[in-house]
């Protein structure tokens, strides 16, 4: 949530704690006109890692371009070798299930081709003789023998195609070999270049085209080698306009967050946005600067990074500072702010109160405090207590009216409701 969100808490001042973010909000800061060498300065950056990428991946040193170009010549002259065709997987598959079964089919054929042709057709033929010598007597010997008869040839047709069926289930052994030695080697295929015959020939094509690259890529190194120096070239003149920007800019924002700090009761601090131009030809996605805020406390003292202040009470009012500057860029729309007034009272606490209340016309500010003075400045005010209920603790929050907002504030400033407390926190509502 801390796009949306930004939580304050006496060490928990994320986004000013992180040095990354400190060029963020430089730039924010300067504005427009570093935002567009920063969007040339992207393109040529991502553009160069793109080519360091295919310069790395696609061709590498001699040896190691040597290694790939084996390979994938063993594995083009594996495929070609294989001579595939589209679909073949399929009939032999279809094939091999008939060779598996045939046997079986062929035995029961052939018990039927027995039964057929030695027995039934020779019994139906002598019955046929039979009434033959019959058939003169009586029409009806007659009428049986013809049905007979075509009995007879039907039996014949069907044990012409039994014995046609089994001669189709005829597959001698090196018919055998040879399916499953085909279909063996297309599982190997499949299974180092693709699931299919067709994703095989795909891969095919594609070492062919990776072949004829890494062959034809001296002229291609050159070409790319080329492009990334004049990138390298344009990201320098870049990032040198980006650093004379944040250079002038950083004494700016100093000087705003100093007057601030003056303002919240530390006139001896002294807060800097130090800007260091790395020349070693390391470039950072926003440039080669790094930028880092700096504060020294008290007069004499080193200028420190500012993760390293100890002050709870010194932190609070450097990062109010630091967010009354920003405020019209800092683009995180909430603001949190817990108890950020621990460490400090009387006349700080109220220069922060006024720093809230200012910040608080550019973002909506949600504020747990115990200082009257800040209280004080609150556009709506929440009382939270605890109470015990059946063995339970619960959190109960109300919104006051504006007359328990004058009690709450004279109960915190003095804890008492006495008329001159009441008073005072009018007094403090109305400044």
């Amino acid at each position: 949530m801390k796009n949306l969100i930004d939580i304050h808490g006496q060490m928990d001042n994320q986004s000013l704690l992180e040095q990354d973010m400190h060029i963020k909000f430089l730039d924010n800061f300067i504005g427009d006109k570093i935002t567009n060498l920063k969007s040339k300065y992207s393109e040529y950056y991502n553009r160069f890692h793109e080519l360091e990428k295919e310069l790395k991946s696609n061709f590498g040193d001699d040896i190691e371009k040597q290694r790939k170009l084996d390979l994938l010549k063993y594995q083009l002259n594996e495929i070609d070798i294989a001579n595939l065709q589209m679909g073949e997987d399929v009939e032999l598959e279809d094939l091999r299930e008939k060779m598996v079964d045939s046997e079986k089919v062929k035995n029961s054929l052939n018990e039927v081709y027995l039964e057929i042709g030695e027995n039934t057709v020779d019994y139906v033929s002598n019955a046929i003789r039979a009434l033959e010598k019959i058939e003169s007597l009586d029409i009806k010997y007659g009428e049986t023998l013809n049905t007979l008869k075509g009995v007879y040839y039907d039996l014949q047709e069907l044990s012409r195609d039994v014995q046609s069926f089994s001669d189709e289930m005829e597959f001698d052994e090196e018919e055998r070999a040879r399916v499953e030695n085909r279909l063996d080697l297309i599982h190997d295929l499949k299974r180092k270049y693709g699931k299919s015959i067709d994703e095989i020939l795909q891969y095919e094509n594609k070492i062919n085209e990776e072949i004829n690259i890494i062959e034809n890529s001296e002229e291609r190194v050159l070409g790319i080698k080329k492009e990334m120096e004049l990138n390298l070239k344009s990201m320098k003149e870049l990032s040198i306009k980006m650093n004379d920007l944040r250079t002038e800019y950083s004494k700016v924002l100093s000087k705003k967050v100093n007057e601030e700090l003056i303002d919240l009761e530390m006139p001896n601090a002294e807060f800097l946005v130090h800007v260091k131009f790395n020349n070693k030809e390391e470039y950072y996605k926003d440039g080669q600067d790094i930028v880092e805020f700096l504060i020294s406390t008290n007069f004499g003292e080193e200028k420190k990074s500012l993760i390293k202040i100890a002050s709870g009470g010194e932190m609070s009012r450097i990062m109010l500072a630091i967010k009354n500057v920003l405020a019209d860029i800092d683009e995180v729309p909430i603001m949190v702010f817990d108890e950020i007034d621990t460490g400090i009272s009387g006349k700080a606490a109220k220069k922060v109160g006024e720093k809230l209340k200012q910040i608080s016309k550019k973002h909506q500010v949600i504020c747990i405090t115990h200082q009257p003075n800040i209280a004080a400045k609150g556009d709506y005010n929440y009382f939270i207590s605890k109470i015990v209920e059946e063995g339970r603790t619960l959190t109960n929050i109300q919104q006051l009216d504006e007359e328990e907002t004058i009690k709450e504030i004279a109960r915190i400033a003095t804890g008492e409701f006495s008329q001159i407390a009441l008073d005072h926190a009018r007094e403090l509502r109305a400044s």
